[in-house]
Parts: C-alpha cells; sequence; structure tokens
C-alpha cells in the first residue's frame, strides 16, 4: 500500500526536483532530495520526509511542485510553518529560504534537474481510454492511487468523466469486491443529505421511523464517491471534515460513535481554490481533499482520442457492426475533429446514441441543435415513430442552415448536400421552406 501522501499529476510540465538540508534539529546535517510534485513533511510513517521531532505534527506542511512554482503549505500543525521567522499558511519558495518546524530547521534549494511526468503506456484504464499525454498521465495518476487508500480529489469540467475514474480507482483497488457508493452532493438538501451521509436514529427529527445507516456505514470495507463536492453546504464541511480525520461517525440523533473503513473520493467541477478565497469552502477540508489531486482533461485537449473513445461507446451498445459501419465515412472522422464538444465525453456519448437511433450520421453542430430538450426521448412512443419525428426536425435544421451558408442559392446548396437539385427542391418543398433563385452554372 501506499501513503496517503501522494499527489496527482500536473500534465505536460516538467517537476523541479527540489533539495532540503537540515541546519538544526535532531536529522541536522542531513539531506534529502525530491522530485514529487507533492512532499508532505511530518513525524507520521507515510510522511515522504519523516521527522523525529516531536514538536513537529504528524503531517506538518507539504511541498507542492507546479506552473513553474514551488509552494509550502501549512497542514494545521499544533506549532505552525514559518518561511524565514514568518509564520505562514501558505508561501512561495525560492532558493536559500528557511523552513523552520517546530525545533528543526531547513534550507530549501529548489535544484537544477527537471524530470518528466510520468505517463502510463496503457491505452486504457477501467471504463477510460485514450492515448494522449493527457491521458496517459491521468493513468499513470489512477495506477498510483488504485494501489492505496488515499484521499482522492477529481476536478475537471461537466463531462470529462471524472465519475468514470472515480469507479476504475476503486475497481483497481483492494477495495473492488465492497461497494462504491456515490452521494450527489449538489442533488440533495442539506437537511438531506447529512442523513444520507451519516444515518440517523429513530426520532432524530419527524418522519425518522425508524434507525437508518448512512452511506459511510453500508460501505464499509468500499469507497464513497463523493460528487459535486463543491456544492456541500458549509455547515456540513465540518462534519465531513472530523470524518476524514478521526474516521468515525455519529448519526443524525445520536450518542454512539461508530467507526468506518471507508476510501473517499471527491469529485468537483469547480475551482476549489477559489471557492476557499471567496469563503464558500473550508480552506481545512479542502487541504484534506486534496491529499492525490487530478484534473481531467477536456475533450478538446485531446482530440487524438475522439476515434478511441467512439469505438468504446460502440463496444457497449448492441448495434456495434451497424455503428461502425456508419461511423466509417471519412467525413464523420474530420467532423469529430472540427467540432469543439463543449459538453466533453458525456456530449460525445450522446451523439453517437443518437446517430444510432437516428440510423444516420449527424454532423454535431447540427445534432447539438437538434437535442433532448427540443425533441425529448418519450419511451411510451414507439422507436419507429420517435426516429421519425427526430430525422424530421434533423432535416428541416440541415435545410435551413446549407440554405443559409449558401446565401440561400438553391443550386449551390444542393450541390454542397450531395443531393440532385430535384431532390433537394423536394425536400424544400415538403419542409415550407424557400430559397432564392438558382444559379446558372449547371
Amino acid at each position: 500500500m501506499r501513503s496517503e501522501t501522494e499527489m496527482g499529476v500536473d500534465f505536460g510540465a516538467p517537476v523541479r526536483r527540489f533539495q532540503l538540508r537540515v541546519i538544526a534539529g535532531a536529522e541536522e546535517g542531513k539531506r534529502f532530495s525530491h522530485t514529487r510534485e507533492r512532499t508532505v513533511i511530518g513525524t507520521a510513517e507515510t510522511a515522504d520526509l519523516r521527522l523525529s521531532d516531536p514538536t513537529v505534527s504528524r503531517e506538518h506542511c507539504e511541498i507542492v511542485l507546479g506552473d513553474g512554482k514551488v509552494l509550502i503549505r501549512d497542514l494545521q500543525s499544533r506549532n505552525g510553518t514559518f518561511v524565514n521567522g514568518v509564520q505562514v499558511i501558505a508561501a512561495h519558495l525560492t532558493k536559500g529560504t528557511i523552513i523552520k518546524l517546530g525545533r528543526t530547521e531547513l534550507s530549501f534549494d529548489s535544484g537544477r534537474a527537471d524530470t518528466a511526468v510520468a505517463r502510463s503506456d496503457l491505452d486504457r484504464f477501467g471504463s477510460l481510454v485514450g492515448t494522449s499525454p493527457q491521458m496517459q498521465a491521468v493513468f499513470a495518476f489512477l495506477e498510483q492511487v488504485a494501489a492505496s487508500d488515499v484521499t482522492v480529489l477529481i476536478q475537471g469540467e461537466t463531462g470529462t468523466g471524472k465519475d468514470l475514474a472515480a469507479n476504475s480507482i476503486h475497481y483497481a483497488s483492494e477495495r473492488r469486491d465492497n461497494p462504491i457508493l456515490v452521494v450527489d452532493c449538489g442533488a440533495i438538501s442539506p437537511n438531506l443529505l447529512e442523513s444520507e451521509l451519516f444515518g440517523h436514529e429513530r426520532g432524530a427529527f419527524t418522519g425518522a421511523d425508524k434507525a437508518r445507516a448512512g452511506v459511510f456505514e453500508s460501505a464499509s470495507g468500499g469507497t464513497i464517491f463523493l460528487d459535486e463536492i463543491g456544492e456541500l453546504s458549509l455547515e456540513l464541511q465540518p462534519k465531513l471534515l472530523r470524518v476524514l480525520e478521526q474516521r468515525e461517525i455519529r448519526r443524525v440523533g445520536g450518542a454512539n460513535v461508530i467507526p468506518i473503513d471507508v476510501r473517499i473520493i471527491a469529485a468537483t467541477n469547480r475551482d476549489l481554490a477559489e471557492e476557499v478565497k471567496l469563503g464558500r469552502f473550508r480552506q481545512d477540508l479542502y487541504y484534506r481533499l486534496m491529499v492525490a489531486q487530478v484534473t481531467m482533461p477536456p475533450l478538446r485537449e485531446r482530440k487524438q482520442d475522439l476515434p478511441l473513445i467512439v469505438r468504446a461507446i460502440l463496444e457497449q451498445t448492441e448495434s456495434r457492426e451497424r455503428g461502425e459501419a456508419l461511423f466509417a465515412r471519412p467525413d464523420f472522422t474530420a467532423a469529430l475533429y472540427s467540432h469543439k464538444w463543449p459538453g466533453n465525453a458525456r456530449e460525445l456519448r450522446n451523439y453517437v446514441a443518437r446517430c444510432l437511433a437516428m440510423q444516420q450520421y449527424v454532423a454535431p453542430e447540427i445534432l447539438a441543435e437538434v437535442n433532448e430538450e427540443t425533441n425529448p426521448v418519450d419511451v411510451d412512443i414507439p422507436l419507429k415513430e420517435l426516429r421519425e419525428r427526430w430525422l424530421e426536425k434533423f432535416e428541416r435544421t440541415y435545410l435551413e442552415k446549407i440554405l443559409r451558408a449558401n446565401g440561400d442559392n438553391v443550386t449551390m446548396a444542393a450541390r454542397a448536400a450531395g443531393l440532385n437539385r430535384a431532390h433537394f427542391h423536394r425536400l424544400l418543398a415538403r419542409h415550407g421552406i424557400g430559397g432564392r433563385g438558382e444559379s446558372n452554372d449547371h
């Protein structure tokens, strides 16, 4: 098992080697050299840089590398972290900086050597696929944390696969035979969320007619995935912090302390560091969650993975052969690369599913307008009828767009659509769409 002190990956950025030399304290004269992006200093056995000074906390502070800077953060130590004689919560380090922890003093040297970020040679990890450098770095991170019980914070835009990453970590870990339970912190009201997390005793509140275990008990031996952790109310944040620190819970309305054995993975599309600055998220909880942190890259930054993701999506459908034939068109790959995919992998999955349902290739930007909001999927309607409705909407949208793109010239629009002029005229007439005169170059 790896310790709860490992950190995530900063994609593509070099990691600066740094050195610490003990200039006062029990380890005086010793030197420590590290290339990790996060190094925890303390007296705990799991600390990356372990000191024997009794005035130093178990996890006293951390040194974080990234964006060409080196940052030291205090981890709520008993005696504080001092940089050049000034007590700090966080501060940037430069060559020659003196760090004081308890009775121990260290001199910081940023070093000279660079080393590349670790990358995996896998093209998939669990449910995630990709061969881009960004995803290879993600896979290397996931492999590391899956081998430990470290608390993980997954950040990234909506639809980038944070939930898939959480599941992949769980099923690659030693906890795989036990449950992974998901709690959407943004979908449950604060009043109900406390009971959902910690459970309640009978009579704890109106309607609590019997005792109920929360997810922290129900997931014993497994993993809890706290999705949208950035939406957690300020009232519940200190209660979650206590659970993370003490590994025990107390049911709502209960007096007994219940020990728990769970691994915590949290995810958010918010910038939690910014939320801390704005006073909407507790700093101590933020530091406790980001013991290991990774940011899922958006699809627009790893477009080389698009065909692989489409194949993975098709593998999960009953229409794999039909889908492979449908998407074998040369213009399909070009369309994949040209679209910006603001909804990321989730948008891509929905796009593939809609094309399969319509049994027709549709350009992503067109289908983005013909979506579930304008054409809801009603399972009470037979598939054939629903497909016809979608095709009707798609045809009209396509015709209007291609006419507009060709200055409302019917001949030019028909040529661009790959249709003969007579067929194009019939489609326009069926949808009640008019275009201006025809060109004479035919």
